[in-house]
């Protein structure tokens, strides 16, 4: 199967959402968890034939959207759904925070640094204190810290599965022992799994509330075709439960909960989850391709940088505090380097020196991006920068 290609850059630089138009044109971005692919032909056919027909209202209450997901998830990653209850909102930060502000969280929401930015914002949108349970190095897991949290009296642990920026997707044994420690404590998982569908050929999805009966009683799940078919400003995500207590809190959310999903949001995704597969798989094989030539590149020029290689997604978290470009090199390499990096520090204790990089994108945009940030290490002249010159 073919690679997908990125849209030519002219197209690109017209488009007027956030990683386009942020920047200046002379830099280039790789800092939001946007994709340059054209959108998905199934995708587009059926916005276009929405549009045509005018059916541009209110969503409704019943849409094809939970059936297609569940035949989705079967399809990708053996998760049935039959016993589930699965329900819209507009995107998967509302969800988390309409969950909870509902859910009991005890003495603190257990995060897990670093770890997706607006984990934090989210938690204090909700009016809920954060207790940290910092990851691995690799991106796993520390269940022995996350038991301290639970029997500290937190009661709630917001996960993302798979993790960002690690690019992690948990193992099932973690994901079950997270799953008897959430039941034996009273405690409730909230699964952020938006980048799923992205998992790349050599790893596997788990779905938390595939896990075991503990996980099912504890677990909620949030899925959204915006992060793997680049929909997020069409505005939809799934709430997902699949045991009476949980199943029960989804039904007593407010209907303008629902009511919030855009109606385009929904007629992309069923399109998505339908017949958006291939274009899926061609993406991956495209990003696996990038994360490839990033980690080989790097090592090749920049040996003293450390990448924590992606699984999943479509975003790589790299250590460059061996490069000397200071205490924030995401805004050295964007002022000198004229590429747009989103900063580690962003996402919470760990973040100190790293930055993240997008990678889904044309294979030579990446090239000159790497391109660019060598230059600067070269001319800064120091750490890998003047190992680099003496070799050319």
């Amino acid at each position: 199967m073919n690679e997908l290609h990125a849209a030519p850059i002219d197209v690109l630089r017209s488009r007027t959402s956030e990683k386009w138009s942020e920047y200046p044109d002379d830099v280039i971005p790789m800092f939001v968890a946007e994709a340059d692919f054209p959108l998905a032909e199934p995708i587009a056919a059926a916005l276009h034939a929405a549009v045509d027909a005018g059916d541009t209202g209110y969503v409704a209450s019943r849409t094809p959207l939970p059936s297609a997901f569940s035949a989705f998830a079967v399809r990708r990653w053996g998760w049935d759904l039959a016993s589930a209850r699965i329900q819209t909102t507009a995107d998967v930060s509302m969800g988390i925070v309409e969950l909870l502000r509902r859910i009991d969280v005890g003495e603190g929401l257990v995060l897990t640094p670093p770890v997706y930015p607006p984990f934090f914002l989210l938690a204090e949108e909700a009016g809920v204190s954060v207790v940290e349970a910092a990851l691995s190095d690799t991106g796993s897991l520390d269940l022995v810290a996350i038991e301290t949290a639970f029997a500290n009296g937190s009661r709630a642990i917001l996960l993302c599965n798979p993790h960002n920026p690690h690019g992690y997707p948990h193992t099932h044994e973690s994901l079950s022992a997270l799953a008897e420690l959430a039941d034996r404590y009273g405690a409730t998982v909230v699964s952020d799994e938006i980048h799923a569908p992205l998992t790349h050929s050599d790893a596997r999805f788990v779905p938390y509330l595939s896990v075991s009966e503990a996980s099912r009683r504890t677990g909620f799940a949030l899925h959204s075709a915006s992060k793997a078919w680049n929909l997020a400003g069409l505005k939809c995500a799934l709430l997902i439960a699949d045991d009476e207590r949980t199943n029960a809190l989804l039904e007593a959310l407010p209907i303008e909960v629902a009511w919030r999903t855009g109606q385009f949001g929904v007629i992309a995704s069923v399109a998505a989850y339908t017949d958006g597969e291939e274009w899926l798989d061609r993406a991956l094989r495209t990003i696996e391709r990038n994360r490839h030539s990033l980690v080989g590149r790097l090592a090749g020029e920049l040996p003293s940088v450390s990448v924590v290689e992606p699984h999943a997604g479509y975003l790589a978290w790299v250590d460059v505090r061996s490069l000397g470009l200071g205490d924030e090199p995401a805004d050295t390499i964007l002022e000198h380097a004229r590429v747009a990096l989103r900063t580690g520090t962003d996402f919470g204790p760990g973040g100190e020196g790293r930055v993240r990089v997008n990678l889904a994108c044309d294979p030579a945009l990446l090239d000159e991006a790497i391109d660019r940030i060598v230059a600067l290490v070269v001319a800064r002249g120091s750490g890998d920068g003047a190992e680099t010159a003496a070799r050319s």
